[in-house]
């Protein structure tokens, strides 16, 4: 892609590892969120047509939850056999069940309770992470985590998640992704998950993913959009310093890569820089 004022609308151009991370960029943040939800249902059916059962890990923020509420619409949805998708979460807000700022709640207005009431997707496919309803901290909740993760992995593999299809993140304005900050303790974690303590982004007290067990997904796809993203998005993909990304330490982001493929997501305000 030649240099120019930014990235073409609906363009694909390779990222720093050519033909393993790819930025596909949309006119604004409603065609992105219709896009991700026709692209997330068709990775479905692709995957569906040689294994089962699929694994997807949801996000939360603004285009996360609106990505869901397209798919909910979307014709794709009744194509999907849902008895064969387990759906997980990157990370969760350490809230009570049905609290409103849980990724979880916001999730199953957008699309679960009606795959769940429509669709035939099982109530036991759906594994959100525990909150202070079942659990007594964050950690607590990460270990039971793990515990659920395990059940679903194969042999021998480390950290012992399944191999996710795809693995949906927002990103922040401060290049985070799951609730992986720049610079706070959490991104040296190891193993499957971790209990967040003093994020910078409210509520303190988390759920999440680590680095390990993102990249143990076959796709990594980060959704992003607006321009408040635009600095970070082009400091995790290195387009302004010779395709070398950011430390993980400033641009959490940069750290999150798929064994198979990358997959950025952006509007062309987020792809701005």
């Amino acid at each position: 892609m030649s240099d120019g004022p930014g990235p073409i609308a609906g363009s694909v151009r390779p990222g720093v590892a050519a033909g393993a991370r790819l930025v596909v960029v949309h006119p604004d943040a409603g065609v992105l969120a219709e896009a991700a939800a026709a692209r997330l249902l068709t990775r479905i059916l692709d995957v569906q047509s040689v294994r089962s059962p699929v694994h997807v890990v949801l996000t939360g923020g603004t285009v996360g939850i609106r990505t869901l509420a397209r798919a909910a619409v979307s014709p794709l949805v009744t194509a999907v056999d849902w008895s064969g998708v387990h759906l997980w979460w990157g990370d969760e807000r350490f809230l009570p069940d049905g609290d409103p700022d849980r990724n979880e709640t916001q999730a199953r207005e957008a699309l679960l309770d009606a795959l769940v009431a429509e669709q035939g997707l099982p109530v036991e496919n759906v594994h959100a992470m525990p909150g202070p309803s079942a659990v007594g901290s964050p950690e607590e909740g990460a270990a039971a985590y793990a515990a659920e993760l395990a059940r679903f992995a194969g042999d021998g593999v480390a950290p012992a998640v399944p191999a996710f299809d795809v693995l949906l993140l927002g990103m922040g304005p401060d290049g985070h992704v799951a609730s992986l900050f720049p610079g706070h303790e959490g991104l040296g974690a190891t193993g499957a998950t971790a209990g967040v303590h003093h994020s910078p982004k409210p509520p303190p007290e988390r759920v999440s993913l680590t680095f390990e067990a993102i990249r143990a997904a076959r796709e990594v796809w980060i959704v992003a959009a607006g321009a408040e993203k635009a600095a970070q998005a082009a400091a995790a993909l290195g387009t302004a310093t010779n395709g070398v990304p950011g430390a993980v330490t400033d641009v959490p982001a940069a750290g999150a890569v798929g064994r198979s493929r990358t997959l950025w997501l952006l509007d062309a305000a987020a792809a701005g820089r």
